[in-house]
């Protein structure tokens, strides 16, 4: 077989040229190829930011500033119509006493009224029916009292008036919105000051805000007390203590870290 010596020249060039293209590509690459590597290194890392959080509560004590009294009259007769009769004279009664002692309309409110029948008992079980033997009305008023020092007095009078069930006061804060706020305050401030106590023990440095929630609140529920053998001798203030309530905040404050 014979092989052309002229062609020999141009495909050894060929081949040469290709392999040098080749070295000068990876050299470049190899020169480049760190100062890729470092700048995503770099943009990678500043992604990622510490952050603290923290929970604080703050409270107020506040005294309840009014009283709510639930007053009835109960009366019985023969029939509905006579007890209705005998039981409105005397609420009016209780009512007008009320007004007079500077109570505005207001605050006084109907509540509970009923008319029940009342029925025979028997001494030993009997599966007889029992008969009606008379009508119970219940009627009764709830009065909102916006000075606790006129409280005891208010009780002596409408029992004097002709009331003959006092049911329950309830004690209220009547505008609890200000000391919430207080409380709210509070707490920023608590969560703020633990953040920092811990931030000073790590050796960081406390940051922008990243997020901030209140977690929940406790507003002052109605303290109930029973009027039930409170009352004294005639024309002697009923002792009463209103006492204090509690009103709470909490937040949760998530800080970035310098």
């Amino acid at each position: 077989m014979t092989i052309s010596r002229s062609r020999l020249p141009r495909r050894s060039f060929g081949f040469a040229r290709g392999v040098a293209l080749a070295a000068g590509l990876a050299a470049a690459l190899a020169v480049h190829a760190p100062a890729f590597a470092q700048e995503t290194a770099s943009a990678t890392g500043s992604i990622t930011m510490g952050s603290i959080t923290m929970e604080g509560q703050g409270t107020v004590s506040v005294a309840p500033d009014m009283a709510v009294i639930s007053t009835n009259v109960i009366t019985g007769a023969d029939t509905a119509a006579e007890a209705l009769s005998q039981n409105s004279a005397a609420i009016a009664k209780v009512i007008a006493a009320i007004k007079a002692d500077g109570i505005e309309a207001r605050d006084i409110q109907t509540r509970g009224f009923s008319i029940q029948p009342r029925y025979e008992r028997f001494d030993n079980a009997s599966d007889r029916q029992p008969n009606i033997v008379g009508y119970e009305v219940r009627n009764g008023v709830e009065v909102n009292v916006r000075d606790l020092d006129r409280l005891g007095d208010l009780l002596t009078l409408v029992v004097e008036s002709g009331a003959n069930s006092v049911d329950n006061i309830r004690f209220e804060v009547s505008d609890p919105q200000d000391k919430l706020d207080e409380a709210r305050k509070k707490a920023v401030e608590a969560a703020r000051h633990k953040a920092e106590i811990f931030a000073a023990a790590a050796g960081v440095e406390l940051g922008q805000i990243a997020s901030i929630a209140e977690t929940g609140i406790q507003m002052p529920q109605p303290l109930m007390m029973r009027a039930e053998g409170m009352l004294m001798s005639k024309g002697a203030p009923v002792p009463v203590e209103a006492g204090e309530e509690t009103i709470a905040a909490n937040v949760t404050i998530r800080w970035l870290l310098k």
